[in-house]
């Protein structure tokens, strides 16, 4: 059994609780409003991340993220 994480709209802040739940996780989805490229780097310390933007975006860090993105996990299909 996979284990996906699923968090979105951070806005430049990822809970203790947070981190807490996606720890352990075998990949992290997440879904938009980042707000902040070290929201990524801690989420790619826990686990393979895909994530896409949202619409708060500011600086050149962003146009990195992806506005849609697919993934498969085993036969299951997700869009983002």
């Amino acid at each position: 059994m996979i284990r996906v994480g699923l968090i979105s709209d951070t806005h430049s802040l990822l809970r203790p609780e947070a981190v807490d739940y996606l720890r352990g996780s075998d990949h992290i989805l997440h879904g938009g409003d980042i707000g902040d490229e070290a929201i990524l780097d801690e989420l790619r310390g826990l686990a393979p991340l895909t994530a896409v933007r949202g619409n708060i975006y500011a600086g050149d860090w962003a146009r990195n993220v992806s506005e849609v993105e697919a993934v498969v996990f085993g036969g299951l299909s997700i869009y983002l």
